[in-house]
């Protein structure tokens, strides 16, 4: 069999989907990746890819084509941060209509038996409906996406249109409303990096991943490290190559340190913080420690409310960022048990492989 996966080019678009690709060619099947310029996240993990467009920039061309077609949406995408999603996903459609000709183009070209795309890039449903081949929609997390895919597809003129099926990779308790598409384990990457050495105390893994820090700032994380100051614990940074200097002296119980494998590192700490992506958030409830979410925009806030309702951990702002709060998060008995529920409920998924085995049925 040949799977095409094929999605926007950010990075928390197209990991979660590499997981069940890797199953895909663990099993002797063809698989590759199309995305448009900006895809960089794929092209460094030496798996098949497929530029469909090339110079054709997703966030140049949404900037571009909001202006001009869609001046009031992109005004609210810009003021809420993309956390507006009805008004953000019309300027993503936009995109999805430059790149449409060269979708169809490239599905034609590279001739897959299987489409799986998700949900930020509905030209691949589009494509693969117009060629006749099955389409499955990988969900990323804890968004609803039907009535924002319909949003897409209006703008495409192809209202109605649906995936033959959806992968769903949240826990189906955390997501609001009735059972939500088929369930497939959230399975976390490996990637480089050593782990701190354990000091005897607990650890707090804290991370804003790779987008956040570059809109707004080091106001979170500096809220973080006075108040982590007080407590204590121990408190790793992963922060990546981001220079952070402007924090000055760092606290002697927070060691700041490059990417490192979170899921791992995540074994090691008794709590973690973060920014509400749904890979991070995932992975934290995977592991059953309790989480402050800190969110600030795109569909970090449906993450934070999703945990924060689930009774896994707190959602804040960066004002409520407090030494209480940090000792709250390592000893709220709530708070971690309801963790631990989800990590055994995550346990209890299948994983990529054994939904393959559904797929090929």
């Amino acid at each position: 069999m040949r799977v095409l996966f094929l999605g926007s080019p950010g990075a928390g678009h197209l990991l979660p989907m590499i997981p069940l690709a890797t199953a895909f060619r663990d099993r002797g099947h063809a698989i590759a990746f199309a995305t448009l310029d900006g895809g960089e996240a794929i092209t460094t993990l030496d798996l098949p890819h497929l530029s469909i467009q090339p110079g054709l920039d997703w966030r140049h061309e949404l900037r571009r084509r909001g202006a001009e077609v869609h001046p009031d949406l992109l005004a609210r995408t810009v003021a809420t941060n993309s956390a507006d999603r009805a008004a953000f996903v019309p300027l993503a459609a936009q995109v999805n209509l430059a790149a449409l000709p060269a979708t169809i183009s490239t599905v034609r070209a590279w001739r897959p038996d299987l489409v799986i795309y998700e949900y930020l890039y509905p030209a691949a449903l589009i494509a693969a409906a117009e060629l006749g081949i099955p389409a499955i929609q990988h969900e990323l997390g804890f968004t609803r996406t039907a009535g924002l895919r319909e949003l897409m597809l209006t703008e495409l003129g192809h209202p109605g249109l649906t995936p033959t099926s959806t992968l769903e990779i949240a826990p189906r308790g955390m997501i609001p409303g009735p059972d939500y598409g088929n369930p497939v384990r959230p399975t976390p990457l490996d990637t480089p990096g050593d782990l701190p050495e354990p000091t005897g105390r607990p650890r707090i893994a804290v991370t804003l991943g790779t987008v956040p820090p570059k809109v707004d700032g080091l106001t979170r994380l500096d809220r973080v490290v006075t108040a982590a100051a007080s407590i204590d614990a121990d408190v790793t940074l992963v922060m990546g190559r981001m220079d952070i200097s402007e924090l000055g002296s760092l606290p002697a119980n927070v060691q700041p340190t490059g990417w490192v494998p979170w899921h791992r590192l995540l074994e090691t700490c008794a709590a973690a913080v973060h920014h509400g992506g749904s890979g991070t958030a995932l992975a934290a409830l995977a592991a059953g420690v309790p989480q402050l979410v800190l969110p600030d925009g795109s569909d970090r806030f449906i993450t934070a409310d999703a945990v924060h309702t689930r009774g896994a951990g707190v959602k804040a702002v960066a004002e409520e960022v407090t030494p209480e709060l940090l000792r709250r998060l390592l000893a709220d008995p709530g708070w971690r048990t309801a963790a631990r529920e989800v990590s055994a409920e995550i346990a209890a998924m299948p994983t990529p492989g054994e939904v393959i085995d559904t797929l090929l049925v």
